[in-house]
């Protein structure tokens, strides 16, 4: 069976730090593009950042540049996403993904085609207070 499973989510207070991990099971990671996504009560899911699959180039939206990061460790077919510097905008379900497209320089094009991706976790709520 396939699944990506998330944890690591939390309530945190501003300037704060969480790691979320989503952990795949069924198929091999390595082989996809990945990404993460949140989604804000009211508000449409969006791209976060997202990675290649062969190059593992890596964009960032610009409300989380220089604050998270992402990354992925083919050992234990997981990724993750380092969360620094939190604020109360960045609370919203954070949803992990998998896209099957195969190539380079392709993180920024993922991470606007939500419809493109083959499998997502269940979702984590982060939550930022002031």
């Amino acid at each position: 069976e396939v699944q990506l499973v998330e944890s690591g989510g939390g309530l945190v207070q501003a300037g704060g730090s969480l790691r979320l991990s989503c952990a795949a099971s069924g198929f091999t990671l390595d082989a996809y593009a990945i990404g993460w996504f949140r989604q804000a009560p009211g508000k449409e899911r969006e791209g976060v950042s997202c990675t290649s699959s062969l190059d593992r180039s890596t964009y960032y939206s610009d409300s989380v540049k220089g604050r998270f990061t992402i990354s992925r460790e083919d050992a234990n077919n997981t990724m993750y996403l380092q969360m620094n510097s939190l604020k109360p905008e960045d609370t919203g379900v954070y949803y992990c993904a998998a896209h099957r497209i195969v190539g380079i320089g392709l993180a920024r094009y993922v991470c606007k085609d939500l419809r493109g991706f083959d499998y997502w976790g269940q979702g984590t709520q982060v939550t930022v207070s002031s």
